[in-house]
């Protein structure tokens, strides 16, 4: 039989645990309040969160794990897939080309390229008003998937299979990852130079954005802080990694591809780009003004879309632009609020359908800031 004293001695010990609980759940992260908020225990959240303003970081959370075969957890320095929010990276090649007088926005395609589609400008690729067919479709029906592609094995299929154009050039807006293919091509003709060179000395080393590159799959698997992309399989709660499926994943056998994707990097480096945008040495204020203007179609009408930036304006915030990115294992986006000086980067390894609802529950905690 337990004396008084003991009984009161394990009451106060339960009591301690019960406050000791109660201060560590209210201790709990702004972050991670909201990702619990969002997730489910039996299928979280994979990835890296990061929400700074006037460029100095508010909050930065990693969750969940970088491999699922080792269980080893995510860190915010993980180097994470990029997938087309690469696509701002490559219109700022273009731009510092343009900047240097090498090429113009309204110079043809074909002054550079031999593709079989005309009247098509260098400003039709970067707004993704140009009419070209997907070339991944292209290259899904005929490419012999146990070889590695690069641009000029996608130019050689435009143009041995010539599919029709979707539209003429300038009528309406049609996302392409196929103008970012012949932006990357046409980089090179008129920098005479190689286009991940001009990207690392004119973007990353500039800027010490030491995690950030355009990798090879097999550059990307010697990294030790890679998070794997994981895709869910059917059925189940469990994650295998993307690479897994060679021939239906499109990265792999796309692997040597420049332009429209494949740049790896850390929240961190984001934060870097995200402040060398707002440098006008680097980003000077004719480049802003092109970039994030809309498209001006042939009816007259606005394409919410400028060089490599989705655009709009938030009732609160004002101006923003932001991308996202979409790859087998993986999901990523970066907000940045212009005229308030926010932004939010995220980055997630579990290609989670519920990370768009995490981007909302973002977005309203960075209006209360």
């Amino acid at each position: 039989m337990i004396s008084l004293a003991k009984g009161l001695s394990l009451f106060a010990v339960f009591l301690l645990l019960l406050i000791g609980l109660s201060y560590a759940q209210q201790k709990k992260s702004p972050l991670h309040t909201i990702v619990e908020d969002v997730f489910d225990e039996a299928d979280p959240f994979n990835g890296v969160v990061l929400i700074a303003s006037n460029g100095r970081v508010h909050a930065v959370e990693a969750f969940g794990k970088r491999d699922y075969e080792t269980g080893s957890p995510l860190k915010t320095t993980d180097v994470f897939e990029l997938a087309s929010v690469s696509k701002q990276f490559t219109a700022m090649v273009i731009m510092q080309l343009q900047s240097q007088g090498k090429l113009d926005y309204d110079d043809p395609v074909e002054k550079y390229l031999f593709i079989p589609y005309k009247n098509i400008t260098i400003r039709h690729l970067l707004n993704h008003t140009s009419g070209l067919p997907d070339y991944q479709a292209i290259m899904d029906a005929h490419w012999d998937k146990t070889r590695v592609a690069d641009n000029n094995d996608i130019i050689q299929y435009l143009n041995k299979y010539a599919p029709p154009a979707l539209f003429p050039p300038g009528d309406r807006y049609e996302y392409s990852n196929t103008g970012y293919v012949l932006l990357a091509s046409i980089a090179e003709k008129a920098g005479n130079a190689d286009f991940t060179q001009m990207l690392r000395e004119w973007v990353f080393k500039k800027y010490r954005m030491m995690d950030s590159d355009l990798r090879t799959p097999s550059e990307k698997k010697q990294l030790k802080n890679l998070a794997y992309g994981h895709i869910k399989q059917a059925g189940t709660q469990s994650y295998v990694k993307a690479d897994s499926f060679p021939s239906s994943n499109y990265t792999i056998w796309l692997g040597h591809r420049e332009g429209p994707g494949r740049i790896s990097s850390t929240a961190y480096d984001l934060l870097k780009w995200d402040r060398a945008l707002y440098d006008p040495r680097f980003f000077t204020p004719e480049m802003k003004r092109e970039a994030f203007k809309p498209a001006v179609l042939n009816n007259h009408s606005l394409s919410q879309y400028g060089f490599g930036w989705e655009l709009g304006v938030d009732e609160v915030l004002g101006k923003y632009a932001q991308h996202s990115g979409d790859n087998p294992g993986y999901k990523t986006e970066i907000v940045r609020y212009i005229d308030a000086d926010k932004t939010i980067i995220l980055l997630c390894n579990n290609a989670h359908d519920r990370f768009e609802k995490l981007l909302d529950a973002l977005k309203k905690y960075v209006m209360g800031l």
